[in-house]
């Protein structure tokens, strides 16, 4: 056992370690509904001259869709031959930040829990333990802020490269007035939103518990005290009997 460690549950029962373990589970629904991902869709070219053909955009984490291939090499399609194509967009670095923040929030929250279950003690009788955990907790809802915007944009990215209009503006075949493409299936990207959602929702969620974290900090005891000796000076003098 750690020097000084005293295993006490009681901060679990104050918004302070209540809010950290919604934090923690809000920051794995996170990452977690779009770090595995993998999806496809399916587009039918019904030709005129030759026979019909199917075609996949697969994609997945982290989305390089730049990189995903749409049709292999000098591939005949309604009697014509196409290069190799790929598909359009490349969301890799708004979902990669937004996955990194997550997962640093996910560690920085078994920390915060740790030091709450076991050294609140030492946390409480310090000014530095809680001024730094109220400035990492700001950043950390300023970060949430920024990345899921990020994402959220990239998402639509991932969604227009691979719906209809994109794929009709990727596949140059599909421009020919005897071919006409479509999105047969499409793959269900649900999750990705789900991502989003939380991505927002932690937002919310760290901004709240940067309050509470505030309250234990330096500078809310020396604001408080500062309010109640004004509070007094302005208070009027009892009058004389």
């Amino acid at each position: 056992m750690m020097p000084g460690f005293r295993l006490n549950f009681a901060p679990l029962k104050e918004p302070l370690g209540f809010i950290r373990v919604l934090e923690w589970f809000t920051a794995v629904f996170a990452f977690g509904s779009c770090g595995g991902y993998s999806g496809r869709n399916v587009i039918s070219l019904n030709c005129t001259e030759g026979a019909n053909q199917t075609l996949t955009a697969a994609f997945s984490y982290p989305f390089r869709l730049n990189q995903e291939v749409l049709v292999e090499g000098n591939t005949t399609l309604c009697n014509r031959t196409v290069g190799e194509t790929h598909l359009m967009g490349d969301s890799a670095s708004s979902v990669e930040f937004f996955v990194g923040v997550a997962v640093m929030a996910f560690l920085y929250c078994m920390l915060a829990l740790l030091v709450y279950l076991g050294y609140m003690h030492v946390y409480k009788d310090s000014n530095f333990g809680p001024m730094l955990d109220f400035v990492v907790t700001a950043a950390f809802a300023f970060l949430w802020l920024v990345c899921s915007s990020a994402w959220a944009r990239g998402l639509q990215v991932v969604k227009d490269a691979t719906g209809p209009a994109g794929i009709k503006s990727t596949l140059s075949l599909c421009t020919m007035p005897d071919v006409h493409c479509e999105v047969s299936e499409m793959a269900n990207m649900r999750s990705l939103d789900i991502s989003v959602v939380f991505g927002f929702l932690n937002v919310i969620v760290w901004l709240g518990n940067a309050w509470f974290v505030y309250k234990e900090t330096q500078w809310h005891s020396q604001k408080a005290a500062a309010q109640q000796v004004s509070g007094r000076r302005s208070a009027p003098a009892p009058a004389p009997i």
